[in-house]
C-alpha cells in the first residue's frame, strides 16, 4: 500500500521523515535526465517520494536545483543521490532544498558516521550553514529544523556492508539503508545483478531486510518493475524505488515498436 502525507498542491516539509517514522510501505521515482519538466512528469504520477540521481545520472548541480522546484509544484518531497560520500556534494543538495540525500558505497560505520556529519549542522554533525534555497522555503529555518527533517540514507552495495550492517545502522543520524543490487553482485562476483541471479544474492540481500526490520530501520531496494517492486515488498523491503525515468522511456519506445512492427 502506498501511502501519501502531502496534498496534490503546495509543499509540506519533513514529509520523507515521517514517512519513515511511520514504517509503511511506500513508493518512488527515479530521474536520471537533468532536466525539471521530466522530474514534474514523473512527481505528477503520485509517487511518495522522487530520488534526483547525481551519480550515475545526468544530473548538474543547476538541473538538480531546478529538479527539486519542479517537484514541490506537486509536494512531493526529494532525495538526492549524491556522486559519492563527501561533504560538498551532501551540502549542495540540502541547501537546493532536497529532504534528504542517498549516500553510495557505505560499507562501514566510519562511512556512515561521514555521511550523517555531512548531513546534520552542530552539534549533531558537521554541516556548514549556507541553506540558501532550503531557507527559503521555510519560515523560521534554522539548525534545529534542518537537524530535525532531514534524512540521510546509505547505499549497502559491498561485501562488507552487508556484513557490517548492524554497526552501520546504529550509527546516530542514519535512517535508513538502500540496497544497490548492481554493486553488491559485482562485489562478490564480478557481474551484475542481473547476470550474477543467484543463491549468495539473496541471501546478503534477505539479510539487510532482515537485520533492518529487526532494529525498525526503513530498508529500501530498487525495483526492476511493478511485479518486482511486490516481490520485494513480501521480503521485508518498505522503501521501494521503481524504474528510472530513462528506463521507462526505453522500456515504452521498445514496446510502441513492437506493436507497431506486428504482422496483421
Amino acid at each position: 500500500m502506498s501511502y501519501r502525507l502531502t496534498p496534490s498542491t503546495g509543499f509540506e516539509h519533513g514529509v520523507i521523515r515521517r514517512l519513515f517514522e511511520s514504517g509503511r510501505v511506500t513508493h518512488g521515482g527515479w530521474c536520471m535526465l537533468g532536466n525539471a519538466f521530466a522530474a514534474e512528469i514523473v512527481s505528477a504520477s503520485g509517487c511518495d517520494w522522487l530520488v534526483i540521481d547525481q551519480q550515475h545520472g545526468y544530473v548538474s548541480d543547476e538541473a538538480m536545483r531546478l529538479m527539486i522546484q519542479a517537484a514541490g509544484i506537486r509536494g512531493v518531497p526529494v532525495l538526492v543521490r549524491v556522486p559519492w560520500n563527501e561533504p560538498i556534494s551532501i551540502g549542495h543538495a540540502l541547501d537546493a532544498g532536497a529532504e534528504g540525500v542517498i549516500v553510495p558505497m557505505i560499507s562501514t560505520a566510519a562511512d556512515a558516521r561521514q555521511a550523517a556529519d555531512a548531513s546534520h549542522y552542530p552539534p549533531l554533525g558537521h554541516r556548514s550553514w549556507g541553506p540558501l534555497r532550503a531557507g527559503m522555503m521555510q519560515e523560521g529555518f534554522d539548525t534545529r529544523a534542518g537537524n530535525a527533517q532531514v534524512i540521510c540514507i546509505a547505499m549497502v552495495e559491498t561485501i562488507e556492508g552487508v556484513e557490517n550492517l548492524e554497526e552501520i545502522i546504529a550509527v546516530p543520524g542514519l535512517d535508513g539503508v538502500l540496497v544497490g543490487r548492481n554493486d553488491l553482485a559485482i562485489s562478490h562476483s564480478g557481474r551484475t545483478a542481473a547476470e550474477a541471479a543467484g543463491g549468495r544474492d539473496m541471501e546478503m540481500i534477505e539479510r539487510v531486510s532482515r537485520v533492518c526490520g529487526a532494529a525498525g530501520v526503513p530498508a529500501g531496494i530498487v525495483c526492476g518493475d511493478g511485479a518486482d517492486a511486490r516481490r520485494w515488498e513480501e521480503a521485508g523491503f518498505n522503501f521501494l524505488a521503481l524504474r528510472s525515468d530513462i528506463q521507462l522511456i526505453e522500456a515504452a519506445m521498445k514496446a510502441e515498436l513492437v506493436a507497431a512492427r506486428q504482422q496483421g
